[in-house]
């Protein structure tokens, strides 16, 4: 039996689009996360086209555990695949 290749990681801008999505279902997440960037909801959609806004949805839910490991349960994701998305958003030699 030939050995399994683990399955490729999704793509970190779909999982920071996924994040926001989650962010935006609720308003308590949402008005959280608009007060954390200081952005207006007007502002969402153009900043989401920009790696450093999508790293920075996923630092906010970095910065929660709670709010984390709920979105990755909704979304089948491995906790650690959104931190390796948020890395490859954020571009080498950002901390995380």
């Amino acid at each position: 039996m030939a050995p399994q290749r683990p399955s490729p990681l999704p793509d970190p801008e779909e999982i920071a689009l996924q994040a926001l999505g989650f962010l935006a279902s609720d308003e308590e997440r949402l008005e959280r996360f608009l007060g954390t960037t200081g952005l207006g909801p007007d502002t969402i959609r153009e900043s989401a086209s920009q790696p450093g806004f999508l790293a920075a949805v996923l630092d906010h839910l970095a910065a929660d555990e709670a709010l984390l490991l709920t979105f990755a349960a909704n979304h089948r994701l491995d906790p650690e695949a959104i931190s390796i998305a948020r890395q490859k958003l954020a571009g080498p030699g950002v901390p995380l």
